[in-house]
Parts: C-alpha cells; structure tokens; sequence
C-alpha cells in the first residue's frame, strides 16, 4: 500500500509509523479498495511550510537562471524516467483512463522544460525614451521580478498537470511554493513533490502539504502568502479572491463548455472528437464538452451518429488502455451527474443513450432537449453527459453560448473562414477552437475563462507574467 509524506523545508513529514501527524485513507474510485495513505497536517505544519517558503525566497529569487533552467530540465527528465509509477498512482487514485494518464505525465515533463525555454529571453525588455525630448540621454530598462512565496491549490482531476502549471513558472521565476493538493488526490501530487525534491530543489523553494479547508483559508490570508492560484470550484474560488483582496489571486474554475457543429462540418470527425470531448475521462475536465449545439440542416444526421458512438463508447475498467469513459471519483460526484439528468428529464428532456449508473460508473448520455434553466443547462454537470439541442442561424448559437454564466473555451465545427472569425469575434470565452472540441489545450498558450470561469491566464509564459511584478529602471547619462 501506497504511502505519501508532506514536505516542508526539505524534510518528509507524516511517515507512516508517525504517529503525530494524522493520515488519510484514498480509495480507487473504480474498485473502492483502498489504494493508500497520505499524512495530513494542521495549523502547526502549515505556518512552518508558510515559514519555510517565506525563508527560502530571499536566496532563491537571486539563483542565476542557469541554476533554475537546470532544475526544471531535471524535473523533466525524471518524470520521463518514471513515467510508468506516474501513470499507475494517477490511473488507480482518481480512475483516469490510462491513456489519458499516459497523456498528463507526457504532459508534465513538457510544461516543465517550457518553463525552461522561457528562461533564455524571459523577463527583459528595453525601450526608448527619446520620443519624448526629455527622454534624450536616457534609457530604460524594464526587469520582472518574483512577487514572494505563492499557495498553490490543486485539484483532483488533473493532479500533475494543473500542478506543474503552478510550479513550473513559480519555480523558473525564482518564487517560492507552498502546495496544497486535493484530499481525494494527495498520492498522486505529492509522489511529483518527492519528484521535485529529489531533482535537486533546495530545502524550502517547494513544501507540499494537506490540510483541511478551514486551515487553508487561513494559509491563503497569511500576510507572508504574496500570491494564491487557485484552481478548483467557483464557489470556494470566488470566495478566496474575496478574502485576499490585497494580494495577487489567479483562479481556473468551472464552465459547460459548448461546442457549435456547422452545416458544412464534417460529421464523423466531429462525432468523434464530441464523444472524447464529453465522454473522456467521464467528463471530468473543466473544458469537457457539454452542450452540443448543430445547425438543423444537420441535426438529425449529427443526432444518429452521436446515439450510436454514445452506445458504443468503450466504458469501465480504467487500467484498460482502450476505456473512454472509466468512474467519477466518487459516489457523490454519481449522485451529482444524475440528479443532473434526472431533473432535466422531468422538465421534459429526452435521453437518447445512456442514462445508466452502477456506483461511481455513469455511463455515457446523451440528453436532448434540455429545457432553459435547469441545472443541466446552466450549471457544470462536470460528468459524461452531453446536450444536444439544434438552431438555424449561427448569430442563435453563439447567442446561447454566451447566456452561459462561464467561458472558458469553445469548439467551431466549421471550414467557413468567416464563420470561424465571427465566432472568434463574439463568443465571450477566453479561447475558441475551429474544427475540434473546446477540451483541447495545449501548455503554452493562455488558457482561462471570462466571467465565473476564472479571473487571470496560465499557460506558462503568461503564468510567470502573473508571478512577477515590473520594475523600471531609468538611467541618465553622464555628461
């Protein structure tokens, strides 16, 4: 059985024959039995990771870059040498499908060394003064610097890349971290904590520790917490940008993201890329499709495709590399999902497929006609269910997509350039995908929302932006 320790200031904290510092039992959300343990502090260890964080900042926001390029070239590579015990700790904790598992570790090591890149060019720029004649005999210099020890709160669904976009930039930075990972994900996060120390992190730069929500909200207040990136559930994310209103706060929330599927789409290659998009990894992703909007010249064959990929969706076993759709992490996030469905059902919608549940298992549905206010239609279902209702003009579309309260991405199924600027140029999202599902993100480019989706970007070059502060500097010169 599986044990994980916390780290703070360079030491492991809670060993399994600890008695001082209480544990947590994690259950495979597919099996129920009982994967490991991970030690759980309280307010004593978490002012000692704030401690540690705030004393390692001084020598580590002055480490050359080459010092920080080598480190984060190191976490790479031994992610990559130690894909498989990655992949196995991430597929039996949270039931991700192991070839999605295999994707977010592949994923890690790749957000780690373009935190690397970044640190050739990152972080200066000149500019002139003399447009302006007082400028003549000046020059400026515009330098980011690191803000200070940052609270890095995780979620469950993806424990090592949500992570890494956390770390990654603090680290190339030179900001110190204190990480807190979701109670239903701990192994997974702190087994890449272990990983970190063990590529040659100095003794504070990073501490991983658990907690409980009361003692984490104290955490993100402390005056010596300099920044909080936050992702997880808009409730309690909203709540922390409140409370830490005199401090740098990103969030990366929730969303329903929509996917528009236009009369001169290709249908097979949309079915396909709707059924990964909504049904992978049980639809537990802040960009899962969720709402499937087809012009009605299309509909009806869209319709019948998606019933029978719905039904044929490889659903279950989650170590079994060709499963789509394996359990939700728990038997409340089941209860969720079909309360879901269940009310818009009674308001009237129809289920084409699915609609079947067995424990933490939903398998995949597909719903039409979901009526206007429901919780289905304006909340995140963050499970396998995709809505399929139909429009006649591409203004009603993306008219419906902006009523939504999130925004975080959109998907365009379309060749027609000019249906794909209009998209661009109207939906209130903060990214939009042509020809495929709004699921897709790659780790370099912006990635947030607009409205209760998130407040600020990652993505790691615009992660380190957020992470650092401008300082000018103007110099005259001499006579």
């Amino acid at each position: 059985m599986l044990h994980r320790e916390m780290l703070i200031a360079g030491h492991f904290i809670g060993g399994p024959c600890d008695q001082a510092v209480g544990k947590v039992q994690i259950y495979a959300p597919y099996s129920s039995k009982i994967v490991g343990t991970a030690a759980e502090g309280g307010l004593d260890e978490a002012m000692a990771a704030i401690s540690a964080a705030a004393d390692a900042f001084d020598a580590f926001k002055n480490t050359p870059r080459s010092t920080r390029m080598h480190l984060l070239r190191q976490i790479a590579q031994l992610v990559r040498e130690r894909e498989e015990e990655l992949v196995e700790v991430l597929t039996l904790e949270v039931g991700k499908p192991v070839t999605w598992s295999r994707g977010e570790v592949a994923r890690l090591a790749i957000t780690f060394d373009l935190a690397a890149d970044q640190l050739s060019t990152y972080g200066f720029e000149s500019m002139p003064l003399d447009f302006d004649p007082r400028g003549e005999g000046y020059t400026c210099r515009v330098e980011r610097f690191p803000v200070g020890p940052i609270f890095c709160i995780v979620p469950y669904n993806w424990p090592f890349n949500l992570a890494a976009h956390k770390m990654a930039p603090a680290l190339a930075t030179g900001n110190t971290i204190v990480l807190k990972p979701s109670d239903l994900s701990p192994l997974s996060t702190f087994t890449l904590a272990r990983i970190i120390h063990e590529a040659g992190c100095p003794p504070g730069v990073l501490n991983a520790i658990l907690v409980p929500a009361p003692i984490a909200e104290k955490m993100a207040m402390d005056a010596r917490i300099k920044m909080v990136s936050f992702t997880g559930s808009p409730g309690v994310g909203w709540h922390l940008k409140n409370i830490c209103a005199d401090k740098k706060v990103t969030l990366e929330l929730g969303g329903d993201a929509s996917a528009i599927v236009c009369e001169d789409a290709d249908l097979d290659w949309a079915t396909s890329r709707l059924v990964a998009g909504g049904y992978g990894y049980a639809g537990q992703v802040c960009i899962s499709v969720q709402h499937v909007l087809a012009h009605e010249r299309v509909y009806g064959s869209l319709k019948a495709k998606l019933i029978d990929a719905t039904n044929a969706c490889p659903t279950g076993d989650p170590s079994d590399p060709a499963t789509v759709c394996g359990p939700l992490i728990s038997s409340a996030a089941a209860d969720k999902v079909m309360s879901f469905v269940d009310e818009a059902v009674a308001a009237g919608a129809t289920v084409l497929a699915g609609g079947k549940r067995e424990g933490n298992m939903v398998w995949p549905t597909l719903i039409e006609n979901v009526p206007e206010g429901t919780k289905l239609d304006r909340e995140e279902v963050f499970g396998p269910v995709l809505t399929l209702s139909s429009y006649s003009l591409l203004e009603h579309a993306l008219k419906k997509v902006n009523s939504s309260q999130y925004g975080i991405q959109c998907g365009v199924f379309t060749h027609d350039e000019t249906y794909a600027e209009q998209a661009f140029r109207t939906l209130e999202v903060g990214g939009v995908i042509i020809d495929d599902y709004p699921t897709l993100r790659f780790d370099n480019f912006p990635y947030g929302g607009v409205k209760r989706s998130g407040f600020g970007r990652e993505g790691v070059r615009y992660a380190m932006d957020d992470m650092t502060e401008p300082k000018t500097l103007v110099t005259r010169a001499r006579p």
